[in-house]
């Protein structure tokens, strides 16, 4: 007898194609929200994006400028004054303040180092006044006040240095014991201060305010080395500029020379710094009044 055969497979399902479908309709339905959202227009930010694109191709200094994302306006470049003034005033106060004879005198040592290397030009300062000592051989021609090549070169370089600040400059000129009598130098005297006068002028010539300058000749009578020596001469023809704090220092070692001036001085003790112009200068021995 034939046996009946037993249904034991699964039923099959004829329907599966309408997963396939409802995953293409899915999809197609996102792509149509995706365009849509595409094509609704934002006017602030397409004007927003309008303007950066000009900014790009005609004014380059816009083209660094962050194009703003969503909702945020565009910034204006100007920052706001009162912080600037805030922040302006916290480093101010902040920052040291610096001496200006401390920075004049580290100047010149950067600039001159090779001539300090040498032992023709000499810096000292201290907390009243800087010097820059110079042989007379680096300036002058033997028995000359005629600056040579060499003196304009390093006046120019000094005078960039002091030029932008208002410390009196006292040019002080000096020689050795050798006597002098020219029609122009009738003595040492007349060559010490030429030669000091020549440095202002050389100065002036180069940015320095004349208003704080002066110039004194000492002739032979302040060495600072035996005059026996030809080394010692040497050391003794030489031009210094000083550099002081106040008028008050400049008055007080005008009679008696930088190298001579007791700090001890009163007047050696104000403190600060003032224009050459500031203060009217007391007429003495060393300034007579003019003759009218």
């Amino acid at each position: 007898m034939r046996r009946r055969r037993r249904h034991e497979e699964e039923h099959e399902n004829h329907e599966r194609w309408l997963v396939s479908y409802a995953d293409f309709i899915t999809l197609l339905f996102a792509f149509f929200v995706v365009m849509y959202s595409i094509s609704s227009l934002n006017e602030g930010k397409y004007k927003v994006l309008s303007e950066s694109l000009v900014g790009v191709f005609s004014e380059p200094e816009r083209s660094i400028k962050p194009i703003p994302i969503g909702e945020q306006r565009p910034r204006t470049t100007q920052p706001d004054q009162s912080m600037v003034d805030e922040n302006q005033n916290s480093e101010a106060a902040s920052k040291p303040a610096t001496d200006p004879l401390q920075e004049i005198a580290d100047s010149m040592r950067d600039a001159f180092a090779d001539l300090i290397g040498d032992q023709q030009l000499t810096v000292r300062a201290n907390e009243l006044w800087v010097e820059i000592e110079l042989n007379s051989s680096l300036l002058f021609p033997s028995g000359d006040a005629v600056p040579n090549d060499m003196a304009f070169q390093l006046i120019e370089k000094v005078a960039k240095i002091v030029a932008p600040y208002e410390n009196p400059i006292h040019v002080e000129g000096f020689t050795d014991n050798k006597p002098i009598s020219t029609g122009q130098y009738p003595s040492n005297w007349e060559l010490s201060a030429a030669r000091s006068a020549s440095i202002v002028r050389m100065l002036a010539m180069d940015g320095v305010n004349p208003g704080r300058m002066a110039a004194v000749g000492y002739g032979e009578f302040q060495p600072v080395a035996d005059n026996d020596t030809e080394d010692g001469r040497s050391r003794n023809r030489r031009v210094v500029l000083v550099i002081s704090r106040n008028l008050d220092i400049r008055r007080s070692i005008s009679g008696v020379g930088s190298t001579h001036a007791s700090p001890a001085d009163p007047a050696l003790q104000r403190a600060g710094t003032q224009p050459a112009t500031a203060v009217p200068e007391a007429r003495g021995a060393n300034n007579p009044a003019p003759s009218r």
